[in-house]
């Protein structure tokens, strides 16, 4: 059974840094792309950034500079080392597993999303 646990999220003043994390089960996360996305208050889910099983990582122009996709192959765990950040990154943040190798703008699988605020 596919599973994916977010954790790391938080209240963070404008300007600070925090990671989220992944845990996986059930599958390998070097095995098929991985993507962070997230969803504001009263919008639409956003794509955030993407790791390729072949280690191609991509990020929105939004979060570009500040934001780092990474994974851990021996725990299983995908990463979102997020700084630099601004009020407008207030959002539940998801990771999702793609069906593929390659990310091509779709997702199998999503966690339960970890809450991230971004407030002075």
């Amino acid at each position: 059974e596919v599973q994916l646990v977010e954790s790391g999220g938080g209240l963070v003043q404008p300007g600070g840094s925090l990671r989220l994390s992944c845990a996986a089960s059930g599958f390998t996360v070097n095995s098929y792309a991985m993507s962070w996305v997230r969803q504001a208050p009263g919008k639409g889910l956003e794509w955030v950034s993407s790791k390729s099983a072949f280690g191609l990582t991509t990020y929105a122009d939004s979060v570009k500079g500040r934001f780092t996709i990474s994974r851990d192959n021996a725990k299983n765990t995908l990463y979102l080392q997020m700084n630099s950040l601004k009020p407008e990154d207030t959002a539940v943040y998801y990771c999702a597993k793609s069906p593929g190798r390659s990310f091509a703008g779709e997702y199998e699988y999503r966690g339960q999303g970890t809450q991230v605020t971004v407030s002075s």
